[in-house]
């Protein structure tokens, strides 16, 4: 049961731009290692599942050239529009209640969104069998539970303040209906689902500079959310973000768990 419901953060609020920004620098070596890994290359069909941001969805239309096909997908496309040209396609749709865009596709990929989609069965059922056979599925989602605090050593008074505004924000997220633990799930989910050769494995970032700017601009984004629901005053938060800005503490993000598998082959008569 949530108690509130709607997305937390928002595309079209103005640090969301920020917060891709500091995303693509977190995570982007890590999913273009998976996908290269995957195979992915001229002439595959590919459907990039929330894609927020344009740096994943600008790799692949590289890698896949003028002959493959690249669907980007979201709610609010508001920050696709960049990559809205040739070999990509911009769509607006929601994985866990609509259909897929289209079905045969060599690779679906999903970065930190069914963490947020209330019906995650249901989503992750619809990008399986988009899947042609023998098609890859790369899903990569966070698990702010494993690792609660943004500061892993909590050793003094600024440490402490962002660990309280952090568990503030992971309350608003799982009052929305994120499932603060999915991503250690994703590999059972994968087999259960059928798909073959299933591996996974996590992304912890520890003192990065992308690690603060994040942190910088979430905070200011859910800022009103923190004081109206009492997890934190103004003072708070401007110190917080003062300290922050300070550069003293060693940020970190929930570990991102990157599991893909394949689905099976057409079966052959004989």
């Amino acid at each position: 049961m949530t108690r509130t419901d709607g997305y937390l953060l928002d595309n079209r609020q103005a640090e969301a731009a920020e917060r891709f920004d500091a995303f693509a620098a977190l995570f982007d070596p890590t999913t273009f290692r998976h996908l290269e890994r995957l195979g992915v290359g001229a002439g595959w069909r590919c459907w990039e599942v929330g894609a927020g941001g344009t740096s994943v969805v600008s790799w692949l239309a590289k890698k896949v050239g003028p002959t493959g096909r690249v669907v980007a997908t979201d709610i609010d496309t508001s920050r696709l529009t960049p990559a809205a040209r040739p070999p990509v396609e911009v769509l607006v749709h929601d994985v866990a209640a609509d259909e897929p865009p289209e079905e045969g596709f060599d690779l679906v990929h999903a970065r930190l969104v069914l963490v947020h989609v209330p019906d995650r069965e249901r989503a992750l059922r619809s990008m399986i069998d988009s899947l042609r056979p023998g098609g890859r599925l790369l899903i990569e989602d966070a698990d702010p539970a494993m690792q609660p605090l943004l500061c892993p050593e909590d050793h003094g008074p600024e440490q402490q303040l962002a660990n309280r505004l952090r568990n503030g924000f992971r309350t608003l997220l799982a009052e929305r209906g994120a499932d603060l633990s999915y991503g250690r799930r994703l590999p059972r989910l994968l087999r259960e689902a059928g798909l073959l050769r299933v591996e996974a494995d996590a992304y912890f970032p520890l003192a990065s500079p992308a690690c603060a700017a994040l942190e910088s601009a979430t905070v200011r984004q859910i800022r009103d959310r923190l004081v109206t629901e009492g997890i934190a005053t103004d003072e708070d938060i401007d110190r917080h973000l003062a300290n922050v800005a300070a550069g003293g503490m060693d940020l970190a993000t929930a570990p991102m768990i990157s599991a893909w598998g394949r689905k099976a082959p057409e079966e052959t008569g004989g």
